[in-house]
């Protein structure tokens, strides 16, 4: 008997002191994560989007979803490279409901968003919702399950995250990028120049009376910065930075505005997407 419980003694005493250990790990798995995705915000029945977030681009397929405006929500799960459901999900029914109605498989390339991330000591939950099909919009839950008798790590669930989900960079930002990479060069010309022109003053023989050196002229000034669209701007900025669309297609709490090389989704009021 005292055996016993001394074995019960120690093996609490291994819990207690492993939990705390557990605990850190699943908060620094947490902020990592909350500092990689914006997360969006969704009115209180979920049939429209209050406030934009990170754009995600499914990578895998086979992401199963059901109508947000139901309180049913669909756990698929994430483990060795495929997306799946139980198998009551899976044949399409709803535990003591029968057939499962409104509900959408989500493939690879499309998009979805991402309304909230929870990091359990058994898996990592992320809440997704998508954009309008047909005036319905969907959500689910995926699940990222941590492996048993490990200890999980930041680095481990980042990877099988970047597995699945791609961030959408905006227009802007790459328009941005390829700018600063064309200017780099260009700037550092007057520099190079500058610095021949203090050479070669160096170097002239001096002459009997001083003259206080020529003025060095400036550099041009920086090139304007390019017009952007970003996630969340109003259509007055949209405007006020690439001018009037040739064609606006409304969809309800959705606009759509055509110019001739792009496409702005605006859902109330605000940019959604650029296609």
């Amino acid at each position: 008997m005292r055996r016993i419980n001394r074995f019960t003694a120690l093996s609490a005493l291994a819990l207690a002191l492993a939990l705390p250990a557990l605990t850190d790990d699943l908060a620094g798995i947490q902020k990592a994560l909350d500092g990689k995705f914006a997360l969006t915000t969704t009115t209180a029945d979920r049939t429209d989007i209050v406030t934009a977030g990170s754009v995600l681009v499914l990578k895998k397929s086979n992401l199963l979803t059901t109508d947000a405006s139901k309180p049913m929500v669909i756990p698929n799960s994430y483990k060795n490279g495929r997306i799946t459901q139980s198998k009551i999900f899976a044949l399409g029914k709803v535990p003591g409901t029968g057939k499962m109605d409104g509900t959408r498989t989500f493939v690879s390339g499309e998009k979805v968003w991402l309304t909230g991330i929870e990091v359990k000591e058994k898996e990592v939950v992320f809440n997704l919702y998508t954009d309008a099909y047909n005036d319905t919009r969907y959500r689910c839950r995926l699940n990222f399950p941590l492996e048993k008798d490990a200890t999980p790590t930041v680095n481990g669930v980042m990877a099988a995250v970047d597995e699945v989900f791609e961030v959408q960079q905006g227009d802007g930002q790459q328009q941005q990028s390829q700018q600063q990479q064309q200017q780099q060069p260009q700037g550092q010309m007057p520099q190079q120049r500058s610095v021949a022109q203090r050479g070669g003053a160096a170097a002239a023989p001096a002459v009997a009376v001083e003259a206080p050196p020529p003025p060095i002229a400036p550099p041009p000034p920086p090139p304007a910065d390019p017009k952007e669209i970003k996630l969340g701007q109003t259509v007055d900025q949209v405007v006020g930075n690439i001018g009037q669309p040739d064609k606006v297609v409304k969809l309800g709490a959705k606009q759509i505005y055509v110019y001739k090389d792009m496409r702005v989704v605006f859902v109330n009021g605000k940019v959604s997407d650029v296609q």
